[in-house]
């Protein structure tokens, strides 16, 4: 067996305090964490990460007691493979779309299992209870599910016209051909009336119930996770009122997943929605960290935030993601992480390269349990304790799409030449989209063919995908519906913003090289390789 620090890449005058701290936890059964997840923080908006947009006072509070992690990367994306990502601490993006958690699959809540830690998951993300997202929520020991966020299927009105609710909401949130079915998410909304009837105040209350029971009790992970502030942008009306703009019409709040072609005082007022919402998250956060503070969490207890992916707020004259390239604003999110035995490095920043994938070991390292074989992910624990990693480069994208590497100074969009006609496959033995199965029409074009490496010796069904059977499932998860897709090269250095890409031969040659390496590592599908050469004219 391959000593961790060995494989970890941790430097040796660090050895013994980390080998000191792994036996603890092996031999103890005082682990307790609370894992924070926010859905599409766009990171730029947080105080901590140089945001001037809106005060974000809790999240300073936070960044003050932990780590921050300053280069902290998605992997799949968006929310679903994000969460795979996080799971089973490996990319999927490469072989599968959108889909649930397969029976060869590794998950930490279940790694957990096998030392005797308890995990509790309390969400109001309903894309864990819909097809392509069913067996995620099964692998905690517990769960807890809040109702009525976006298009959850949740409360029913059939005497009020639909016609009759319409009329309060913009025109561009009327079109169910963009979205999964707004008149859900209208209906739910009526029986929003009280602070207290919104989904991620219920999701906090729920934290603290759970809190107020077992937080002294040993050995347990709770994660908490917040549809918030994820579109459609619905906060209370006092924070609401406080980033109140010139915007005068009906609701406008679920930005379409296009180019921005809206008038300045729309953008204005979407932008202001997203910052309510997220100052309601900065508050919920906020009361955590109190709870920390009066209960004397910080002796004993893990507080991790993070979120599955960012969100373009009109940068780059964009909406939303999925459709244009991986920026920044979508692929660098934010990470902060307190552990009790690293309390002395409270306010500390971190250059590492880490990525969502990264989770999976990282829990399995802190309660003591086995990382699988075939986790790539890397604990962020050794971290904690000194800013070095043996990360070359982190590899990001969505399924079919581009494949994006980002090494901490250049990122870089590689994308196929026809992202139409390509040679495309999925490889899966959980056969579901986002909100219904594969259709008979793609299940005809399947094959049986060998595991992958990480399959457990499991053969896999290969599917082709047919962009007809697409439009019976959400309208921008497929690669035929991305809008911009340049291969190009960004000097983050230079150009944080990422307004000017840069055209150098030598940086372009080398992350060729690391790009097509990582591919290797990750067991992409041959014809994924061969898609990706015929693009950069790379062999």
């Amino acid at each position: 067996m391959v000593s961790p620090t060995k494989h970890l890449g941790i430097a040796s005058s660090h050895q013994s305090a980390w080998v000191s701290i792994k036996r603890k936890q092996s031999e103890g059964t005082d682990m307790k964490t609370v894992f924070l997840m926010f859905d599409s923080v766009n990171r730029l908006m947080l105080e901590p990460y140089g945001g001037f947009f809106l005060e974000t006072p809790n999240f300073k509070r936070l960044a003050e007691r932990s780590v921050t992690f300053d280069n902290h990367y998605v992997g799949s994306m968006p929310c679903m493979p994000a969460r795979r990502d996080m799971q089973t601490g490996r990319l999927s993006f490469l072989h599968r779309s959108w889909g649930p958690l397969e029976p060869f699959d590794n998950s930490f809540p279940v790694s957990l299992k096998t030392v005797g830690a308890y995990s509790h998951l309390i969400t109001d993300h309903y894309h864990y209870f819909e097809d392509g997202g069913a067996t995620y929520h099964t692998r905690y020991n517990s769960f807890d599910f809040i109702r009525g966020q976006e298009s959850d299927p949740w409360k029913v009105d059939l005497e009020t016209p639909i016609e009759k609710i319409k009329k309060k909401y913009h025109p561009s949130q009327n079109d169910p051909g963009s979205k999964q079915n707004p008149y859900n998410y209208m209906i739910n909304r009526e029986f929003m009336t009280e602070e207290a009837d919104f989904p991620s105040v219920k999701c906090f209350e729920a934290g603290f119930e759970f809190l107020d029971k077992n937080r002294n009790a040993d050995n347990w992970l709770l994660q908490i996770e917040t549809f918030d502030p994820h579109e459609p942008f619905f906060a209370p009306e006092r924070l609401r009122e406080k980033f109140k703009t010139d915007y005068i019409g009906p609701i406008l709040d679920w930005p379409r997943y296009e180019r921005v072609t809206e008038s300045q005082e729309e953008i204005d007022e979407m932008r202001a929605n997203y910052m309510a919402l997220l100052a309601l998250c900065d508050e919920h956060l906020g009361r955590l960290l109190d709870y920390f503070d009066e209960h004397d969490m910080w002796k004993d207890t893990a507080l991790v935030l993070t979120t599955d992916h960012g969100f373009l707020l009109g940068e780059h004259d964009w909406w939303a993601k999925n459709r244009m390239p991986v920026y920044e604003e979508i692929s660098h999110i934010p990470l902060f992480f307190y552990h009790p035995e690293h309390k002395d490095k409270a306010g500390q920043r971190r250059k590492s390269l880490t990525q969502s994938i990264d989770f999976m070991p990282t829990f399995c390292e802190m309660y003591g349990a086995e990382t699988p074989a075939e986790v790539q992910g890397k604990s962020i624990l050794p971290i904690l304790e000194t800013d070095e990693t043996d990360r070359e480069a982190a590899l990001f994208g969505y399924w079919g799409g581009g494949v994006n590497v980002v090494d901490g100074r250049y990122s870089y969009f590689c994308y196929p030449k026809d992202m139409e006609n390509q040679d495309l496959y999925q490889y899966t033995l959980m056969p579901t989209h986002m909100t219904n199965m594969f259709s008979v029409e793609e299940l005809r074009t399947a094959t049986l063919v060998e595991p992958f490496d990480f399959t457990k010796g499991v053969p896999l069904l290969r599917v082709a995908h047919k962009s007809k059977a697409s439009t019976k499932t959400h309208s921008y998860h497929f690669p035929e519906k991305m809008l911009d897709t340049e291969t190009v090269l960004f000097d983050l250095k230079n150009d944080p913003g990422q307004t000017t890409p840069i055209n150098d031969a030598d940086v372009i040659t080398r992350l060729d090289a690391t790009l097509f390496k990582l591919m290797v590592e990750n067991c992409a599908p041959a014809e994924t390789l061969a898609r990706m050469k015929e693009s950069l004219g790379y062999t």
